[in-house]
C-alpha cells in the first residue's frame, strides 16, 4: 500500500507543477521567469518537505501521522482555487518587479501543497523499514517509485488532463486523490476532517461548474488548450463597435473581430500587414507564421481574390477556435499546418511571395526559435524574387527596452538587402514600447515610399526615418536572450 500511496503524491507533485504554469499565466504569461519561479520554488519546497519529514517520521512514525500529511497536502491543494484571484490580483497590483511576483506568487500558492507532499517519501520509507541490512533497497525502491508516479503525472497532464480540462477542476480532482489516498494511509481516524475536507471539494467543484455556465452565458468563455489559457469575451471598440476579443496574455488582447464584418481588422496593427499591397500588390502565394484568432488571413483572402495563404500555427485548439468562435471558413484556398513554426520554415520545400510573421506577439513569452538568423536565412530562402517579409514585433526602438528590437533588426539586416521598421502608435518617440512592423525586402532595388492609395500612404507614413542604433549582437540559435530582452520590457510597464 505504501507503494501505491508514494506513486500517487509523487504524480500529483508534477501535475501540480504543469498546471501550476496555467493557473499564473492570465496574470504573469509562461516566460522563462515563470517557469524558473515555478521550477525553483517546487524544487526548494520538496526539499524542506524530505527533510521535515524525515525528521518527523523519526519521532513519530505513526499510520495516523502519515494519513494527516497527505490529508493536510489534499486541503493545500484544494485552496489553491479559491486564493488564486485574490493573491495574484493583489500581488499584480503592489508588486512592480516582474520577477518578485512570479516568485511571490509561487510560494504562497505552489509552495506549502509541495513542503506537504515533500515529506510524504521519507514517512513512508521509515514506516516501511524494519532492519538496517534492507534498508538502502527500502528507499530506493520507494524514491524509484515516487519519481515513475512523478513521470507519469508529467505525462498524464501534459498530454491529457490540461488539454481536456480546466486547471481548476484538475486541482479539485488532485485534491480528491490526496483525500482518498490518505484513506489508504490510515483508514481508522481522521473521519471528521476527511468529511469537512470533501463536502468542501464537492461545494468548490459545483462552484466552479456552475460560474462557468454563467460566464458562458455571458460571453465569457476560459479555455484552456495545451499551449495556452484563453480567454473569448465581447468588448467594444472605440467607436462603440461591438467585437469578440480573444486574450491569452496578461493586458494582451491576442486576436479580435468585429462582430457585423468578421474580415474587417479591428487591432491596429494587424492593419499594416496591409502594406503587403505596396510591396508585394502581385502576391500569389503566401505564408503566415502565428494564426491565433486568424484576424489577417480571413482579411487577406477576402483582399487577394486569386492568392492562396499557408498558415503554421502550433496550437490546433487556436484553428478550433477561430473556427466556432471568429467565423473562420472553410476556403480551399487556405492550408493549415498544425506545428511550430520553426520547424515548418526548416522542412518546407513552398515558396511564398510574402511572409507574415505574428508570432512575436506576447510580452511575457516570445518564441526565440524564430528569431535567430537561421531562422531568418531559412526565411529568405523559401521567399521568390522580390520577396517581402512582414514581421511584427513588441518593443521600443531606442533605449533599453528597445534591445530586442534592435537584436531583431541586426539580424535582419545580416540577411536580407533592405530592412525597415514602421511603428504602428508613433514614429516620434523610439522609446515607447508598441507594435512596431518590419518589413525586410529581398530586393536590394530601394521601394518607393508613397503610394496613390490613401490608406497605404497612412501606413507608410509611420516609416521610422532616424538611424537605428547597431548596439545588439545578431541573435543565433546559440545564443539568443529574448527573454532578458523582454523582461526590460516589463519592467517597464
Amino acid at each position: 500500500m505504501l507503494e501505491l500511496i508514494v506513486f500517487l503524491c509523487g504524480g500529483v507533485v508534477m501535475i501540480l507543477e504543469l498546471v501550476g504554469s496555467r493557473i499564473l499565466a492570465p496574470y504573469l504569461g509562461t516566460s522563462i521567469v515563470v517557469w524558473t519561479s515555478l521550477i525553483g520554488i517546487i524544487l526548494a519546497s520538496l526539499s524542506i518537505g524530505y527533510w521535515y519529514g524525515g525528521r518527523l517520521a523519526d519521532r513519530r512514525p505513526t499510520d495516523r501521522a502519515f494519513a494527516m500529511i497527505i490529508l493536510v497536502s489534499a486541503a493545500l491543494v484544494g485552496a489553491i482555487p479559491v486564493l488564486k484571484g485574490p493573491v495574484l490580483d493583489f500581488l499584480q497590483r503592489t508588486v512592480e518587479s516582474f520577477s518578485v511576483n512570479a516568485i511571490l506568487a509561487t510560494i504562497i500558492l505552489f509552495a506549502p501543497p509541495s513542503v506537504a507532499l515533500g515529506m510524504v517519501s521519507p514517512y513512508a520509507v521509515r514506516l516501511r523499514m524494519r532492519n538496517l541490512n534492507t534498508s538502502g533497497a527500502t528507499v530506493g525502491r520507494l524514491y524509484a517509485i515516487s519519481t515513475i508516479g512523478s513521470i507519469a503525472g508529467t505525462f498524464l497532464a501534459g498530454f491529457y488532463l490540461i488539454a481536456y480540462f480546466g486547471s481548476t477542476k484538475i486541482l479539485l480532482v488532485l485534491a480528491g486523490v490526496l483525500l482518498l489516498t490518505s484513506g489508504l494511509a490510515y483508514s481508522r481516524g481522521l473521519m471528521v476532517a476527511r468529511a469537512a475536507l470533501t463536502l468542501a471539494l464537492i461545494g468548490l467543484f459545483v462552484f466552479v461548474s456552475g460560474q462557468e455556465y454563467v460566464l458562458a452565458n455571458q460571453g465569457i468563455h476560459h479555455i484552456d488548450t495545451r499551449y495556452s489559457h484563453v480567454t473569448i469575451h465581447s468588448s467594444v471598440d472605440d467607436g462603440n463597435r461591438p467585437t469578440l476579443v480573444m486574450v491569452t496574455n496578461p493586458r494582451e488582447t491576442q486576436s479580435a473581430m468585429y462582430k457585423d464584418s468578421p474580415t474587417d481588422l479591428v487591432l491596429r496593427y494587424t492593419r499594416f500587414y496591409r502594406m503587403v499591397h505596396h510591396f508585394r500588390p502581385d502576391v500569389q502565394h503566401a505564408l503566415m507564421i502565428g494564426g491565433a484568432g486568424y484576424s489577417y488571413p480571413k482579411n487577406y483572402l477576402a483582399s487577394f481574390p486569386q492568392a492562396r495563404l499557408d498558415v503554421v500555427e502550433i496550437d490546433p485548439d487556436f484553428t478550433r477556435l477561430a473556427r466556432e468562435y471568429f467565423r473562420l471558413g472553410n476556403d480551399p484556398r487556405l492550408t493549415i499546418f498544425h506545428e511550430d513554426g520553426r520547424t515548418y520554415l526548416n522542412r518546407t520545400t513552398a515558396r511564398y511571395d510574402v511572409i507574415f510573421g505574428d508570432a512575436f506577439s506576447s510580452l511575457y513569452s516570445v518564441p526565440y526559435q524564430l528569431t535567430t538568423v537561421e531562422t531568418v536565412r531559412r526565411m529568405h530562402a523559401i521567399l521568390n524574387d522580390n520577396g517581402v517579409v512582414l514581421m511584427n514585433i513588441i518593443s521600443s526602438i531606442e533605449g533599453e527596452t528597445g534591445e530586442f528590437l534592435r537584436a531583431e533588426y541586426a539580424t535582419f539586416r545580416a540577411v536580407f538587402p533592405q530592412v525597415f521598421l514602421f511603428p504602428v502608435r508613433t514614429n516620434v518617440n523610439g522609446g515607447v514600447v508598441q507594435n512596431v512592423m518590419l518589413v525586410a525586402l529581398k530586393s536590394p532595388v530601394p521601394p518607393v515610399m508613397q503610394s496613390p492609395v490613401s490608406e497605404m500612404n497612412a501606413y507608410l507614413g509611420h516609416l521610422w526615418k532616424r538611424p537605428v542604433a547597431a548596439d545588439m549582437p545578431i541573435l543565433t540559435d546559440d545564443h539568443a536572450p529574448v527573454d532578458n530582452y523582454m523582461l526590460k520590457v516589463l519592467r517597464s510597464l
